[in-house]
């Protein structure tokens, strides 16, 4: 009896041993299975892998951003939603390099830029980010084609070549006969033409525009939608677009949510709109003189 007490024993005790070492198994290939699917690929403009950011206020720590992991495709159009405090907006500084994460890696078009310098990463910032803000910032005594020319001259482009290509990214965004007016002389949608130019004056990995149409009239800001929705699809370029609007969100290919220093929710969007189809329905704009006639 007591040597079949000891076998049966024995037996649990192997098949416990074997369940032990199926399960470390399991969690090394979950783990194994996580790290390949958001290692960087050479489709992918950003990838972070479980980002975590906090800042330390004297004693308290605030955990802005709480083990994000998330990819971007090249070609891609995602618009990043959530509430304030969600941490929406720290997750766009440090895609933009403009922060690092305090734990977790981000790579941009497969380098980790996680823990570069400051001088490092505004060097990265100007070559492979394009930048556009709610509030245009352009500089008010300079025209539309020296602001586009800015990126440029960080980077020791030539004046010839400067010209060049900054000439053609204001006719890609439909500002072509608008080179030489100051910004007090064009509306603010054509404002923020001529800071998506800027954005893409030294051919970015990416654009991240931040709240672009926050500051526009709901038609204006459908025009703005049409030139972000050309250059996704007819140009191919990627674009992150951060917007507390549900109604603009509708215009990007994914939205990705973000609450609490998480991503809570990541989908495609069904029934897209299309900026260009809703701007061929709006009745034409009126000049002062038609609308005094009438």
């Amino acid at each position: 009896m007591a040597a079949a007490a000891r076998e049966a024993d024995n037996e649990q005790k192997e098949v416990q041993q074997v369940e032990a070492e199926v399960l470390v198994d399991d969690q090394v290939l979950e783990t194994e299975k996580r790290r390949a699917a958001l290692e960087p690929s050479t489709s992918s403009v950003i990838v972070l892998d479980h980002v975590h950011k906090i800042y330390k206020m004297g004693d308290v720590e605030i955990h802005a951003l709480r083990g994000v992991s998330l990819e971007i495709t090249r070609g891609e159009f995602v618009a990043i939603m959530g509430a304030s405090g969600s941490g929406k907006s720290t997750m766009m500084n440090i895609v933009g390099c403009l922060d690092r994460p305090t734990r977790g890696q981000y790579y941009l078009e497969g380098q980790d830029v996680s823990g570069l310098s400051k001088d490092d990463r505004a060097d990265i910032r100007n070559r492979k980010i394009g930048f556009v803000f709610q509030g245009f910032n352009l500089l008010a005594r300079t025209s539309a084609i020296e602001n586009v020319e800015l990126p440029m001259l960080y980077l020791g482009v030539k004046h010839a070549e400067r010209i060049r290509r900054a000439r053609e990214a204001l006719e890609l965004v439909g500002l072509g006969q608008r080179l030489n007016n100051m910004p007090n002389q064009l509306s603010g949608g054509q404002q923020q033409r001529v800071a998506i130019a800027r954005a893409l004056v030294n051919e970015p990995s990416i654009i991240l525009a931040d709240e672009p149409t926050g500051n526009l009239d709901s038609r204006t800001s459908i025009e703005v939608m049409d030139v972000f929705q050309y250059l996704n699809q007819e140009r191919g370029i990627t674009i992150a677009l951060v917007t507390h609007e549900p109604d603009i969100a509708q215009y990007a290919g994914r939205v990705v949510i973000f609450k609490d220093g998480r991503v809570r929710r990541d989908y495609p969007v069904e029934n897209r709109r299309s900026a260009r189809h809703e701007l061929e329905s709006l009745p034409p704009v009126l000049d002062d003189d038609e609308e005094d006639e009438q």
